[in-house]
């Protein structure tokens, strides 16, 4: 990874939220969508079933969790900012913003995977789930957001949503003790623009930040009637 592209800052992701359509508020704070409608509770079912197979694949080994998901977490704003593009070019109209706030989401979960790779050292198994499950995963969540853009950015504030959760546990247990507070990798100082003496649970701090944001940006977009509209 180059010095210019780890200078990138986190904080300047959706830096114009509010001229995004519709406009984005971000809550910095945990809260959880209620379902609405079949299309809702069928994202709900998904991210239920995959959250399940997450907890007995890696149950405490945070981590590694991380590092897995993360790669996961990547391929939706990329299939969504595709479709999205393609959708502007057919329709031969403005976009409103949807297209740079999806690949902004893609590019910054995939630091998240850089900088827990750093700290998690994937093995060989895990590289070998890690291209098993995002190849089963990019169709899947392609062919999804083809039918329905709405579920398709539902199950990804879902998504959020649990990834929250997990994140916040993590941290919860660096904090008592139970994970050591390691130095943060240099990745993260630059991206984040972390002070040079951060921790991991400043990283962790951090990722909380950018997952509430991830969530609150695709459940708006998920209510978004006209965004949500591939085909007219």
């Amino acid at each position: 990874m180059t010095e210019e592209k780890t200078n990138e800052k986190s904080s300047d992701m959706f830096e114009n939220t509010e001229n995004i359509t519709p406009p984005i508020i971000s809550h910095k704070e945990q809260y959880r969508h209620i379902p609405h409608g079949t299309s809702d509770h069928i994202a709900k079912s998904i991210v239920h079933f995959s959250a399940t197979c997450a907890d007995f694949l890696f149950q405490n080994r945070y981590g590694h969790r991380a590092v897995v998901l993360e790669t996961i977490a990547a391929v939706p704003g990329m299939v969504g900012g595709l479709l999205q593009h393609l959708k502007s070019l057919r329709f031969i109209r403005d976009d409103r913003g949807w297209i740079r706030a999806l690949l902004d989401e893609a590019e910054n979960e995939r630091i998240h995977l850089l900088v827990y790779s750093e700290i998690a050292k994937p093995n060989a198994f895990e590289r070998l789930l890690i291209m098993i499950v995002q190849f089963f995963f990019y169709h899947i969540y392609f062919i999804i957001y083809l039918l329905s853009p709405k579920t398709a950015h539902r199950i990804v504030g879902y998504f959020e949503e649990e990834a929250i959760h997990s994140y916040e546990h993590y941290l919860k247990l660096v904090q008592e003790g139970i994970h050591k507070d390691i130095p943060a990798t240099m990745t993260a100082k630059k991206y984040w623009n972390l002070e040079n003496d951060a921790k991991l649970s400043d990283m962790i701090s951090a990722t909380i930040e950018d997952e509430m944001l991830h969530r609150d940006v695709n459940h708006k977009f998920a209510d978004d009637k006209i965004g949500t509209r591939l085909w007219s």
